[in-house]
């Protein structure tokens, strides 16, 4: 079971991944999408702040496919009714359920288009944007989770969070047109498989760094928030990232194509209502941050699908 302290990817990519999935999708939801961007981006972390505030929120991001055994990849249902029809509900709780959630998500922005409810909508597909992220991290797949049993405590956080926190405006986010997904429950385990096949580079390439950079080296000091925080250092991360060969980067793009995948699906199974008469619509969410006027936006869209 996961500690509810660990967070996946970090504030800083759980808002990148939000961000640019909206850029992947047709003419005919971006404009909406671009509109409340700025809401759909900044509360990509709303659910790791709900951790600490719902009792089931934790097991809603992982899910530890190791108790589950060699075979789970055959065996494991898709669907939620069916596991329960295998397993306890207990059980299935305590190692975590991250693939049911994202569909359950998409499920619910689907009646959420039907409704044609703002509200949301837009609530809806920024918290579907974290459970798929959280599904992109390898760690988020294994009960080693932070390294703790292997003698690599904080590898959660030099993976997720420091390794984006130094190279991520160096990833292009450009990933390709949305595409409809014919079976979305299946792509969301596929994504967790692909996870968790990662996980063998993700421990041994971090042993592999600790030889090169002594254990002196190793972490370094750096000023957050008028606090003094021990971080890895530039110098191993730049070993361990070297390493890993893009992998991060690779979790990080996927992440932001297939969450773009689910907003479309969900979209079309609701049967493709116009998002851009819902523009006028008097929404209760004060949070969110339009910088543009429903004009300039529409401007810069055609622009975009030049």
């Amino acid at each position: 079971m996961q500690s509810e302290s660990i967070n996946a990817w970090g504030f800083y990519a759980h808002q990148k991944i939000n961000y640019y999935a909206i850029f992947a999708l047709p003419p005919e939801m971006i404009v909406f999408y671009k509109y409340h961007i700025g809401y759909i981006s900044s509360h990509a972390v709303d659910p790791d702040k709900r951790r600490y505030l719902v009792k089931d929120e934790p097991t809603r991001h992982y899910i530890d496919l190791d108790e589950y055994g060699d075979s789970l990849k055959f065996n494991m249902p898709l669907f939620w009714n069916q596991a329960l029809q295998k397993y306890s509900e207990d059980s299935l709780k305590k190692h975590g359920i991250v693939p049911w959630h994202v569909y359950l998500m998409k499920v619910r922005l689907t009646e959420a288009f039907k409704d044609r409810d703002v509200d949301k909508i837009i609530k809806l597909s920024a918290d579907i944007g974290h459970y798929i992220a959280d599904a992109h991290v390898p760690l988020h797949t294994t009960k080693n989770y932070n390294g703790q049993f292997t003698n690599q405590v904080g590898i959660h956080g030099l993976w997720e969070s420091r390794i984006p926190e130094i190279y991520g405006e160096q990833y292009s986010p450009w990933v390709g047109s949305a595409q409809y997904l014919e079976h979305p429950q299946k792509e969301i385990w596929d994504a967790v498989y692909s996870s968790h096949r990662c996980l063998k580079q993700v421990f041994e390439y971090e042993k592999e760094a600790s030889k090169i950079v002594s254990e002196d080296r190793k972490f370094s000091f750096e000023e957050r928030n008028a606090s003094t925080v021990r971080v890895f250092s530039k110098e191993f991360s730049e070993v361990y990232n070297s390493k890993l060969q893009g992998q991060v980067e690779d979790r990080f793009l996927k992440a932001i194509k297939l969450l773009s995948c689910f907003w479309l699906t969900a979209w079309v199974d609701a049967g493709q209502p116009d998002l851009n008469s819902l523009l006028n619509q008097n929404n209760i969410l004060e949070e969110q941050i339009v910088v543009k006027t429903k004009s300039e936006i529409i401007h810069d869209c055609n622009e975009h699908y030049r």
